[in-house]
């Protein structure tokens, strides 16, 4: 097994014998600055030549670095023996080497970072050479299971330590099912009379949250601008998405289960109708046209929170029924691999938990449900907010 210095120093030294062959085998200080720079590289060191040099003897003493002295100079250079001593194709020597130099890393990512050291002609072409890497015996990478907030699945090489134990850990399980153990009626009790007693709280700290928040109310607006009726805000909470889409002309109606967050919502809102209801069954429009009844846009913002992974798809599927044709339905939650239970929010304790979802459960709930030119997007948190990573998904109802 290597170490991490002898994992740098020898993927830097197959990836500068194919990008810099004219300056290859590398000497002490060209090697000491392939190591150490600052990109293509993670994490970035800062080896001496002393740690550097401690270990290219350990490597020449497992016949991994060859020591070279070219004729007339005096300085030594090193070359690698490592694609020797494996077998390695050009191919998998790229691949080998970005995976030493970078950690683990998905095919799509793999494949324009190996692009000076071995052009593969398409994503297919990286993983055939993974999967041949990994038959070997013993393998030289794995596939790690893809984890919750990740789209693709990652490959780490076998040629460390920690990289073995990574590969034999098991896969993160968050339970997202736990907040269902009295049965759902008994959930949705305590999530309406929490918000009811947070209301208040929630309405002062949240109330005006838009206003820092440019990429949804671009997003907001876009969909307003195309949407061909009304809108309704599911989840509305004190009403700040139902009264930035009113502000922009959109006639707008906000649902809620709480009637704390609904009466806050009127306060701040009072051109703004609000109703009691839950999601889960929402309502049809009043005055809608009576061949295409429906909603023009659906939003709802952060309303899965408190909802189980296995409510997605009917929660879903539920928005999008009530949409008419060419409606659209939007969605904002947050992501990751964690349920919370805070304890406290705004400095009022809470018994509330927050399950922040897969990212692929809600855009497959929303091809399930029929949605088409679905688009999503996830971005990181702003500063002042919640350190939870935010999807964003939109799609339409088919014309």
């Amino acid at each position: 097994m290597l170490d991490p210095v002898e994992q740098r120093v020898l993927g830097a030294l197959l990836e500068k014998q194919r990008t810099v062959p004219d300056s290859y085998p590398l000497s002490l200080n060209g090697l000491r600055t392939a190591c150490n720079q600052s990109t293509s590289r993670d994490p970035v060191v800062a080896y001496d030549e002393a740690t550097i040099l401690d270990a290219l003897n350990r490597l020449r003493d497992r016949e991994l670095v060859r020591f070279v002295k070219p004729t007339g100079l005096r300085v030594v250079k090193y070359h690698q023996r490592l694609e020797e001593q494996l077998g390695l194709d050009a191919p998998a020597a790229a691949l080998v080497s970005v995976l030493m130099l970078r950690g683990a890393q998905t095919a799509g990512e793999l494949r324009p970072r190996t692009e000076r050291l071995h052009p593969f002609a398409d994503r297919e072409a990286v993983e055939g050479s993974l999967r041949a890497l990994a038959a070997m015996d013993p393998p030289l990478v794995h596939e790690l299971e893809r984890q919750a907030g990740q789209h693709d699945r990652r490959w780490i090489h076998l040629l460390g330590a920690a990289q073995v134990a990574e590969a034999a850990a098991p896969a993160t399980v968050v339970d997202r099912e736990g907040l269902l153990a009295a049965g759902p009626l008994a959930r949705d009790r305590t999530v309406a009379a929490e918000y009811d007693r947070l209301a208040e709280a929630y309405a002062i700290e949240l109330g005006d949250d838009l206003s820092g928040k440019p990429f949804d109310r671009w997003l907001l607006a876009e969909l307003a601008g195309n949407a061909p009726g009304q809108g309704l805000d599911v989840g509305c909470g004190p009403g700040q998405v139902a009264g930035y889409l009113a502000e922009l002309d959109m006639e707008v109606t906000g649902l809620d289960l709480s009637a704390g967050m609904l009466e806050q919502a009127r306060e701040l809102h009072p051109d703004v109708p609000f109703v009691q209801g839950t999601f889960m069954v929402p309502p049809m429009p009043r005055g809608s046209d009576p061949r295409d009844p429906g909603w023009g846009l659906v939003t709802g913002w952060y309303v899965f929170v408190q909802l189980a992974q296995s409510e997605i798809s009917k929660a879903v599927v539920s928005l999008a029924k009530v949409l008419c044709r060419g409606g659209y339905l939007a969605l904002a939650s947050h992501v990751g691999d964690e349920v919370l239970h805070p304890g406290e929010l705004f400095g009022e304790p809470t018994e509330l938990g927050f399950v922040l979802h897969d990212p692929e459960v809600i855009i497959a709930a929303a091809e399930a449900a029929g949605l088409v030119d679905i688009e999503w997007y996830i971005r990181s948190p702003l500063p002042h907010e919640a350190p939870t990573r935010r999807l964003y998904l939109h799609g339409r109802r088919p014309s």
